[in-house]
């Protein structure tokens, strides 16, 4: 297949208007539709649908979508990688992954630090899920990933080396001008009739089964997209959310946090390639193990002290690790 046309889809999908993507890549719109047309026939689906405003993708479309965005994207990084080496460059790229939470803040800081340690190297952050991201380390597309044990939990496999970060306290986001507002740790027996928002389902999940410890039930009655869209939906006073612990300081300005007794946690660990680790691989863990120790939210920071909060029944994710760990 031809990426070009899959970039004028891309394209299409993000402006909703072939006219719009026309004037983008400086082509017709007639060459534009003829693009779409001869993809659709390829792949033997529909990929776009007229309205009102314009066009958007099918079901199938977005799928696709999804796929060609990040296979774009890759190929983009090979045409890089390329012609650096063109260029006289000869360090090989450093390609991060972080699930969003830690993409968000924590795995920035910790690469700047990288950087100010070793001068110049190129690198990529590649955003994802826990499931996603191990998959691509194992295929060796990302040298180091950031991820968690929240459900649907972390996957173990033999060509991965996965090392314990921590544990992240997970928080609820309130509205600015909410009473709990400014509070100390509340019980969530005190917002069991509060609406909830979720953008995922392991968040949701953790927050079901932290309210069912406590014998209570949570109306999760609000969907997000992604966690931009739930801080909306928090910050315009239609639900409050729980979220983790180490977006503290990246929230925006109209919401605030309060804290959980026997707040819920998840374990975060690096997971490496045990084959041809990158060189940059164990110095950029020793400054995620830095940036998220200053988080300033109490957390384990070494299988040892996750035992401690096992003892303390504090994190069913921390007993995983010490099962898996044989401790």
């Amino acid at each position: 297949m031809d990426l070009t046309v899959w970039r004028t889809f891309v394209t299409v999908c993000r402006l909703g208007s072939l006219s719009a993507a026309a004037d983008e890549l400086n082509h017709t719109q007639s060459a534009v539709s003829r693009q779409i047309a001869g993809l659709e026939r390829q792949l033997g689906v529909p990929l776009v649908e007229r309205h009102a405003r314009g066009v958007r993708p099918t079901p199938a479309g977005e799928v696709f979508r999804r796929h060609a965005l990040t296979t774009l994207t890759e190929a983009d990084r090979a045409v890089r990688a390329a012609r650096d080496v063109r260029d006289g460059g000869s360090g090989r790229p450093l390609a991060v992954g972080a699930v969003p939470s830690l993409a968000s803040g924590i795995v920035p800081e910790a690469v700047r630090g990288l950087l100010d340690r070793a001068g110049h190297i190129r690198w990529s952050l590649v955003p994802g899920l826990t499931g996603q991201l191990h998959r691509r380390v194992i295929g060796g597309d990302i040298d180091l990933a950031v991820v968690t044990d929240a459900p649907p939990g972390l996957p173990h496999a033999p060509q991965v080396e996965r090392r314990f970060l921590g544990l992240d306290r997970m928080v609820v986001v309130l509205p600015a001008d909410h009473p709990r507002a400014g509070a100390g740790p509340v019980h969530i027996r005190t917002l069991a009739d509060e609406t909830w928002a979720e953008d995922n389902d392991g968040s949701a999940a953790l927050l079901r089964r932290h309210a069912a410890r406590a014998g209570v039930g949570v109306r999760i009655d609000l969907g997000a997209a992604d966690l931009p869209g739930k801080l909306a939906l928090v910050a315009t006073g239609h639900a409050i959310a729980l979220v983790p612990g180490v977006l503290r300081r990246a929230l925006r300005a109209d919401v605030t946090t309060v804290g959980l007794v026997d707040a819920p946690t998840r374990g975060v660990y690096t997971i490496t390639p045990y084959r041809d680790p990158h060189p940059c691989a164990a110095p950029l863990h020793d400054e995620l193990t830095s940036a998220f120790a200053a988080v300033g939210e109490p957390m384990a920071t070494s299988p040892v002290a996750a035992r401690e909060a096992v003892a303390a029944g504090e994190s069913e994710e921390a007993q995983q690790e010490l099962r898996t760990q044989g401790r």
